[in-house]
């Protein structure tokens, strides 16, 4: 097909599309031609994803078509137009171009290989001289590694040595870098079989799971579930077969038990390797300490039945594991460079960790990101690193005992660098204890006999403030993140404490302390390595947040130091950069202004592409109605200080109970939080409202815990549906059909399609405005509203710092009123994207708190 000779054709929608779904199918292909920035927006309920798939695809083929035809011809053609014009984009013309520079860098590359290896085969015979001029000494420090405990020996760092530091002694090899700072062999894990990349690859990206789900669900309906190779990736949590790592139950156990498992493989690996060398004992990059792993041969049939199968969602991955007794997770990351469409949540593709675990490559590919509306905020808490002050305590004890036990054995450069990280750990631990108590924190009984009596604000202040006022700024924390890295410090450290554990008789606190939510020691230490390498980002980025601990009405508020990002220009870029065209996509984008200055403003109004279709419903099909008073006439007020009123609460079921008797199937409340839901359901149990609402509807409660969310759902459904298959106006006293109450912001406000009866009635209660004593929500609009700018000749210290909150809402709002436009408009944007995005397309009756009709 020929792209210039007017508007394509999108043979592969399953059935006659809306003319508003082929004008955004035109914009979208329209978007890819011409690469760069574009944000597409279609109310839920339009058929958004089926358009995004077949547009998408389409322009795939297409172009591949066009490239085996040999229409892309590089420098026979030349370009008399701009930026949208309907001649052959500039990246379709220079891909010739490029590709010979990339031929040019291999050879380059091969180069530097080879000169490379006469460089190490030289420090190779220097290290060798040093080792015989410095025999007596190494031999020296041999002996008394030999005198350790055979069942200690384990936990001994190798001798570390860096590119720019040369001792005597350091004659033992550099270790390599892995990928992450807590990672495994299999995070580097790569095929045998030599796949060449495909061309043109589409990476869509969605919030959830769920979401995930229900993109694969439609693509399964056109011609391209046969035509494309596709694979979906998913958290360990969600992928993982392995039973006893599924057990654990919180994600961050399960990723830290998962990379243990391959850990302790690994070491078992080398050594075995180090005693049988002359035997030719030889461990592949498949094996693994995870029973899931062990088979290389199972890996292969895994891909291979999955490709066959079709698209496959993380659910059909984790089943087909389980049939063959292979790793879906890692057997799903092996799929993706030989797929034409990989489907993978925001975390995998937005943060680079996780691309380059994942081995993503972006070059001249195609990023659709869904449900962009919040995409800013989202993008920049993925780089956000805390560590709280019983992980500081975990870590310190655990560094102090390791370095007790093994300082006479380390080489100066390990010894160097755990006492690096001890500094560190004892300042952060000082800035979370009182002023009185948090001078000096010497060992493991100074921080447990440390003072409960702390200030009750919080803090935040600039990067470079924060480490002057610690007094670690000649520290080296780049040298110190890669010692962390190559060294493999963290699971030493943390493989002696377990033994620890196990060997002594442990208090209830520190049982309590380390298996806990917040997880083991290694959890700690990660947590440690996060914040260390969110130091090292520019100052004007991000805002570190220090809350000490106090006591609350019902427990104690624990101390953490806390990094806020508050930039994503550069995070975005570095997508932008690399892929051919990045597509946000969602169903309330606008305002769009606020998310070009937040992730692209170097790209100019006129230069962004920005499409926006209305709805396929008709407007005289959806019922708006804003209701100021309830049916006794008491006005509404769901302020934060009048909304947990009884009478407030009562008059709200009131409203309910009359909205039961007269609206078919189901109804869908959302309040704005679960502690409010909560309130609100005690209050009409109490009050009998409650039985009064389950005689004509049954009520489900949205559960706070993301795994029960779909058996919910899935029971609400089933009642719906099974009252209307059977309503046939015979029995019309039982119930006639089912209540939801949920909350704004959680799972079921996003990604779910409540269609038909379904939610014949919506109810907001109230506006979800964000709080404002919530310290990182101040500090975004601060820094949207360019205060740090204006006060960049100020120099906030911990102890004069003019950024201190009380947690109180007043102080919040005085921010609030002191802040020009952009910030008052951030913060309603804020309520207002919950809402749409909530409400969906259906049928809304809205209860505000000042009786104005929200759509």
């Amino acid at each position: 097909m020929d792209v210039n000779e007017g508007n394509p054709k999108f043979s592969a929608f399953p059935f006659k599309p809306y003319s508003i779904q082929i004008d955004f199918m035109n914009a979208l292909y329209h978007s890819l031609n011409n690469g760069g920035v574009s944000m597409l927006e279609s109310p839920t309920g339009t058929g958004k994803t089926m358009s995004v798939i077949c547009s998408a695809l389409q322009w795939v083929v297409d172009q591949r078509r066009q490239q085996e035809a040999g229409f892309v011809c590089g420098n026979d053609k030349v370009n008399d137009g701009g930026l949208g014009s309907d001649d052959e984009p500039d990246w379709m013309r220079n891909f010739d171009v490029n590709k010979d520079d990339q031929v040019k860098e291999d050879k380059m590359k091969n180069k530097k290989d080879k000169f490379g290896y006469e460089k190490k085969k030289k420090k190779k015979e220097k290290d060798n001289c040093k080792e015989s001029l410095t025999a007596k000494g190494c031999e020296s420090l041999q002996k008394k590694i030999e005198t350790v405990d055979v069942s200690d020996k384990e936990f001994l760092l190798e001798e570390y040595e860096s590119e720019d530091e040369d001792d005597p002694c350091c004659v033992s090899s550099k270790r390599k870098a892995t990928k992450s700072i807590l990672t495994s062999s299999s995070e580097e894990e790569s095929d045998e079989e030599e796949v060449e990349e495909k061309k043109f690859k589409v990476y869509f990206c969605s919030r959830t799971h769920s979401q995930l789900s229900q993109f694969i669900k439609e693509l399964r309906k056109t011609v391209f579930a046969t035509e494309m190779d596709v694979v979906s990736l998913g958290s360990r949590k969600n992928l993982c077969i392995n039973q006893e790592v599924i057990a654990l139950g919180n994600s961050t156990r399960v990723n830290e038990r998962c990379l243990e498992l391959q850990q302790k493989n690994k070491n078992k690996a080398s050594k075995i390797k180090n005693l049988k060398v002359g035997a030719g004992v030889h461990r592949t990059k498949a094996s693994s300490g995870c029973p899931m792993l062990r088979k290389r041969r199972l890996q292969r049939e895994f891909r291979n039945e999955a490709s066959q199968r079709g698209p496959l969602d993380i659910e059909d991955l984790a089943s087909l594991g389980r049939t063959l007794g292979t790793c879906p997770y890692y057997g799903s990351r092996s799929m993706v460079l030989k797929a034409d469409l990989v489907v993978l949540p925001y975390q995998s593709l937005l943060s680079k960790s996780s691309r380059e675990a994942l081995g993503l490559n972006l070059k001249s590919n195609i990023v659709i990101i869904d449900e962009a509306h919040n995409l800013a905020d989202s993008l920049i808490s993925m780089y956000d690193s805390k560590i709280t002050l019983s992980q500081l305590e975990n870590a310190h004890c655990h560094l102090e005992r390791y370095f007790m036990r093994f300082r006479n054995l380390l080489g100066p450069a390990n010894r160097r660098y755990i006492q690096t990280l001890m500094v560190l750990t004892q300042a952060f631990l000082r800035v979370l204890h009182s002023e009185k108590d948090g001078n000096i924190v010497g060992s493991c009984h100074d921080i447990e006999k440390a003072s409960e009596e702390t200030r009750a604000s919080d803090f935040t202040m600039a990067i470079n403030d924060f480490i002057f006022e610690l007094n670690v700024d000649n520290i080296n924390l780049f040298k110190l993140l890669k010692y962390i890295r190559e060294s493999n410090v963290m699971h030493k450290v943390n493989g002696y404490g377990e033994k620890l554990s196990t060997m002594e008789k442990m208090s209830a606190h520190n049982k309590t302390r380390e298996n806990g939510e917040e997880g083991s020691c290694q959890s700690a230490f990660q947590a440690l390595a996060d914040i260390l390498q969110s130091l090292t980002n520019n100052d004007s980025d991000g805002r570190i947040i220090i809350s000490r601990s106090r006591p609350t009405s019902l427990t104690k508020h624990q101390g953490y130091i806390k990094y806020v990002m508050l930039s994503g220009e550069k995070l975005f870029s570095e997508i932008v950069d690399q892929a051919h065209s990045v597509l946000l996509v969602g169903g309330t984008l606008q305002p769009i202004e606020e998310t070009r200055e937040r992730l692209f403003p170097w790209l100019l109004p006129n230069q962004l592409h920005f499409f926006s279709c209305g709805h396929i419903v008709p407007p005289d099909s959806i019922m708006p109605i804003a209701v100021s008073r309830g049916p006794s006439g008491r006005s509404f007020d769901f302020s934060y200080s009048s909304r947990s009123s009884p009478d407030m609460m009562r008059e709200l079921g009131l409203l309910l109970c009359n909205l039961v008797n007269v609206v078919p199937e189901g109804i869908v409340v959302f309040f704005p939080s679960f502690d409010y839901e909560g309130k609100v359901y005690e209050n009409w149990k109490s009050s009998g409202i409650l039985e009064r609402i389950t005689k004509k509807k049954r009520v489900f409660r949205e559960p706070r815990n993301n795994m029960d969310v779909e058996s919910v759902l899935k029971e609400y459904k089933d009642v719906i549906c099974t009252l209307s298959a059977t309503n046939s106006g015979v029995n019309q006293a039982s119930h006639t059909g089912a209540i939801l109450l949920a909350v704004v912001g959680a799972k079921l406000s996003e990604g779910i399609n409540l269609s038909d009866g379904m939610g014949r009635c919506i109810v907001m209660v109230g506006l979800p405005y964000a709080s404002p004593s919530d310290i990182e929500l101040l500090e975004r609009i601060k820094h949207i509203e360019g205060f740090r700018n204006s006060k960049s000749t100020e120099n906030p210290r911990l102890s004069t710092c003019n950024d201190i909150y009380g947690g109180d809402v007043r102080g919040g709002f005085d921010i609030l009123r002191s802040c020009s436009n952009r910030g008052k408009e951030y913060y309603e944007n804020l309520c207002m994207k919950a809402v749409n995005q909530s409400i969906g397309g259906y049928c809304v009756l809205t209860v505000t708190r000042k009786g104005y009709i929200i759509l």
